[in-house]
Formats: structure tokens, C-alpha cells, sequence
């Protein structure tokens, strides 16, 4: 487990003229609660929502920005030494942006040196967002350690933790700033495979003058057809050379490929003499298959029609699936390297881990690294394996599937335990006996699975509230840590305000504290200070004992 670390993004107002498994390593839609919306607050929620760009708009605020970079830095107040890298950008229908960058120093990555800059329309900043507010300097680029020594100090960490064929890559000079003074290091990716059969991608980041390790993360997230879980669905599929092929061109390109149990390459792609796929079951590879096409399906129409969003990138190309992973594979993760989501066949090779909330589960791990990125270790590791239970859930419920309808409960169709129950509840994440119900000083040394239950417990009560209730035939029960009863302000409130903080205002950096500070950001964005939402977000952030 990685050290507990303090991360706190700060908003300052400054005038100016960016891979995780489902499982740990280791091992009918619902209707949301309403709350009364006047026409005031629906005006208000209207004009802070992001817009859907097309690729050529965004494109366009992407060069605008990197055009007027240098100057932003300068007035940033940043050092000579200092640049900024664009990385992505949001604009809200009254007309302001969200620029995020990364940023170098002396032509080295900045890690935690993230930023989000926050324009009115016109271009007057409304206030920045840092990942980090420490001035980023070193004495000097040049390290004290070889890049040899880092590499085996590396590969030692990744064997402590059972990695398997661990080879490091060449190091990588970095400036590391997401705690404590900025120092030189080098951030050594391990490869190999974890435990459970997963691909390895452990960052650990050494200092480059002592040779002490600083910190690591993990890069691999893990995360017509007749389906597993879905009964008979439409998917997309286009016309190929001899026949049909498994290629969505109506959603960036998405295709899905067959492993056919091998642990590396792209696979082969899925191809069929009719356009009919899969059988409903597991001796048909082509099920696993629809599965996975019909979830990524599922969820660039939830992203493109709630939150304006084209694609995992916002660049309207879509990622790819690949199915059949390994042997007796329990688990599935997102790969940023091949911008992909794979997935295994669980035990016996006969139950996929294809269902509508896992599929939406790992895609959001994309959305998430090409937006605030969050640091897969510690809190922010918590809170970026939490977004993806959350977007997860969403789509669930947005997909009105009857096969496989909406719930608060996270891989309930998979039974990977064999004993029928979900993997995660986020009505009461305890239930599953590791999962934290609500926020302690000790959350950040918590595997990420498990830390991610404060988060989800967070949405649950934003969304329902607390106490005894029944949705679509599935009882919860939610509690609070202060006992205190929560009202909830309802689900489609709830997913607007965690997406807008995750692209506005999260950084690679933020802990539960600052969580609970961007979601009371978005929710004044969106629906006022004094509105109901606010007050919802406080009382649903207390109720997991984040303050």
C-alpha cells in the first residue's frame, strides 16, 4: 500500500489578459429522488453545463490556448523555466472555459504541477485551479543517482508486491511536486503482470539525488447481438470486405477484438459472414463480444447526451475492446497506452466481465485520465476508482436495459465470488467487508477499491439520501457517520455536479478534502449558493465525515 498523502487543490483568483482494474490486484432504470427546481435554477444549471464541442471546435480552443500559453504563464506568474503544456478544455454554454494544463520546468514534466485555468467569457480569469501551489524549482537537473540504480530500486518495489516478469523501462527525469517541496526524481515505469494476471505499469518515483523512494502508482486501471448479460441488443457494426465487421463508426471507431485468451496484443478483430453476433452464451465468443461493443456503446451516448461530451478524450475518436483476456481471468482494467478496455472471462472462461457497469466503469478511467487525471494511489486513487463506480452506475441507469437495470450496486451480474453478490454497494460500501462507509486519517494507505467507498457513499446519499428505501425492487439502507439524516437532491443533479467538478475542478492531486471543495464549486456553478444542491453536497460530504 502506497503512504497517506495530503493533497489539497487551492482556487485562487489571479488576473490573466490539460491505467485500474475493477477488482484489487489482489485478488428497470431507478427513478432519483427530485428536489424542487425553479425556473431561476434551471436557467443557472443550463448556462454552467458544458456544451458539446465537435472536433473542430475543440480543436479550435485547443490552438487558441496554446497559442496564448506563454503569456498565461507569464502572468501566471510562473518562472522562465516554467511552460505551459494545454491539455484539454471546457466551455460552459454562457461562454466560459476550463483550460487545463500540465507544465515543465527546464523541459522536464512538472508531476502534481497541473492547473486549470478559468475564463469568463471575453477572457477575464475568474480564478485558477492548482494542483499544487508550491513555486517549482530544483538547484539542478542533474541527478546524483544513475538512472540504472532507480531502475532496480524499481523492479525490487514491484516484486515486494508480487509482480511477475518485472522489467523496468529506462528511467524517466521528472520534477515530482504533487507533496512537499518539489524535488528531481526519476519515475520508472515496471512492467510484467500483477498477481492476478493483470499487466503491470507501477510508476515509482525515486528521488534522483538520494535514491529514496517518493512515491508509486499504478498505471493499468483496473476498470443486432444477443449479450451475456443485456438479452438482444442493436450495436454497431459496418460493412467490411467479406461480410460485416465489429467497427462502431457512429462512435469514433470503437472496435472490439478477440484475444482469444492471449495476455498482449490488439487481437483479432471481430468479423461475421451476417450481422448477427454471439448467442447469449460463453461457447460463442462473439457474446463476450457484444457485451463489450453494446457497454462502450452505452456509454459514449450517456457522455455525448447528459454531459456534452464526444468521446472518452472529447475529441469524438473512439477507444477500442478487447475481450477473452488470459485464462480464467476475474477481472478487466483500462489501458491509457492503447486507449482500451479488456476484459476476461472470469473463472472457468465462462462469465465475462462485460457487463453494462463494468464496461462503463473502465471507459470512465479514460475519461478520467484525459481529464483531472487523478493519481491512482492513495485518495485520489480512491476517488478515481469511486468516478468510474459513479459513471458506471449512471450509465446502468441510462441504459433502461430490463436485462440489466439501473442499481446502486457495482458488478452485481457477475457473481465473481460465487456467492451471488455484487462486488461493491455504494448505499453502504461496508457491506462488502473491506470498503470504507466514510472518510479516516488512515483512507490514503487503503487500496484504492476499497478507499473509493466514501465517494461512492457520498453519490448514494447525494443522490437517495439516507436511511431505509426501496428503488426498482432493491432494497438500501445508508447510514451516516454522524447519524444525521440526508435528503437527497436526485441522481441527474448528482452526476452533473461530480462531472463538473472532475473536469473543472479536480486535479491529479485532490484528496477527499478537496473533493468535497469542487463539488461545492460545481454545485454553486450549476444551481446557486444558497440552493438546495449546495446544501445537498455539504450534508452528503459530512455524512461520510468529510469536512
Amino acid at each position: 500500500m502506497s503512504p497517506h498523502m495530503s493533497r489539497k487543490a487551492r482556487t485562487t483568483g489571479i488576473s490573466l489578459a490539460a491505467a485500474g482494474a475493477l477488482i484489487a490486484a489482489a485478488v428497470t432504470a431507478g427513478t432519483a429522488g427530485a428536489s424542487p427546481t425553479g425556473p431561476d435554477t434551471t436557467a443557472k444549471a443550463a448556462a454552467a453545463s458544458p456544451i458539446q464541442l465537435t472536433a473542430s471546435h475543440r480543436a479550435e480552443l485547443l490552438r487558441d490556448a496554446s497559442a496564448t500559453k506563454a503569456r498565461a504563464a507569464q502572468e501566471l506568474g510562473l518562472s522562465a523555466q516554467e511552460k505551459l503544456v494545454v491539455k484539454d478544455v471546457v466551455k460552459d454554454a454562457d461562454g466560459t472555459t476550463h483550460t487545463r494544463y500540465d507544465r515543465t520546468f527546464a523541459g522536464l514534466p512538472v508531476l502534481g504541477g497541473d492547473l486549470i485555468v478559468h475564463r469568463a467569457k471575453g477572457g477575464a480569469v475568474k480564478s485558477t485551479t492548482k494542483a499544487n501551489t508550491a513555486k517549482i524549482a530544483v538547484a539542478s537537473t542533474t541527478p546524483k543517482i544513475a538512472p540504472k540504480a532507480a531502475a532496480q530500486a524499481a523492479q525490487g518495489t514491484a516484486k515486494s508486491f508480487g509482480a511477475k516478469q518485472a522489467a523496468a523501462v529506462t528511467p524517466k527525469k521528472v520534477v515530482w511536486a504533487a507533496s512537499g517541496k518539489p524535488v528531481l526524481a526519476y519515475d520508472t515505469v515496471v512492467g510484467g503482470f500483477q498477481k492476478d494476471g493483470t499487466p503491470n505499469q507501477l510508476h515509482v518515483i525515486t528521488d534522483a539525488d538520494t535514491g529514496k523512494k517518493i512515491f508509486q502508482y499504478q498505471g493499468i486501471e483496473n476498470g443486432a447481438g444477443t449479450s451475456t448479460y443485456s438479452g438482444s441488443v442493436e450495436i454497431g457494426s459496418k460493412k467490411g470486405g467479406d461480410g460485416y465487421e465489429l467497427t462502431d463508426d457512429g462512435r469514433g471507431g470503437h472496435s472490439t477484438f478477440n484475444l482469444g485468451g492471449s495476455e498482449s496484443g490488439e487481437g483479432k478483430l471481430f468479423t461475421s459472414k451476417t450481422d448477427k453476433w454471439g448467442n447469449g452464451k460463453a461457447d460463442d465468443p462473439a457474446t463476450a463480444a457484444v457485451d463489450a461493443a453494446y457497454g462502450a456503446q452505452l456509454t459514449w451516448d450517456y457522455y455525448k447526451n447528459v454531459h456534452g461530451r464526444s468521446g472518452i478524450k472529447g475529441d469524438g475518436k473512439g477507444a477500442t475492446s478487447r475481450v477473452h483476456y488470459g485464462q480464467n481471468y476475474s477481472n478487466a482494467f483500462w489501458d491509457d497506452s492503447c486507449f482500451c478496455m479488456t476484459y476476461g472471462d472470469g473463472e472457468g472462461n465462462k462469465k465475462p466481465l462485460t457487463s453494462i457497469d463494468v464496461a462503463a466503469h473502465e471507459m470512465t478511467h479514460g475519461v478520467t485520465s484525459a481529464t483531472a487525471n487523478l493519481t491512482y494511489s492513495g485518495e485520489s486513487g480512491g476517488l478515481n476508482e469511486a468516478t468510474s463506480d459513479i459513471f458506471g452506475t449512471a450509465v446502468e441507469f441510462s441504459a433502461k436495459n430490463k436485462e440489466d437495470a439501473g442499481d446502486y450496486l457495482i458488478g452485481e451480474k457477475l457473481d465473481i465470488a460465487g456467492d451471488g453478490k455484487p462486488l461493491r454497494y455504494m448505499d453502504k460500501p461496508s457491506k462488502d467487508g473491506q470498503s470504507l462507509d466514510s472518510w479516516s486519517p488512515d483512507a490514503g494507505n487503503v487500496d484504492v477499491h476499497y478507499s473509493s467507498g466514501i465517494a461512492n457513499h457520498f453519490f448514494y446519499l447525494l443522490s437517495e439520501g439516507s436511511g431505509a428505501k426501496e428503488i426498482d425492487g432493491v432494497k438500501y439502507d445508508s447510514p451516516t457517520a454522524d447519524g444525521k439524516k440526508v435528503e437527497g437532491i436526485g441522481r441527474d443533479k448528482a452526476e452533473k455536479i461530480w462531472f463538473k467538478a472532475l473536469t473543472t475542478y479536480m486535479t491529479s492531486n485532490t484528496d477527499y478534502k478537496g473533493a468535497r471543495e469542487a463539488t461545492v464549486k460545481a454545485a454553486t456553478d450549476l444551481y446557486g449558493a444558497d440552493g438546495a444542491e449546495v446544501k445537498g453536497v455539504e450534508a452528503a460530504w459530512t455524512g461520510v465525515a468529510v469536512k
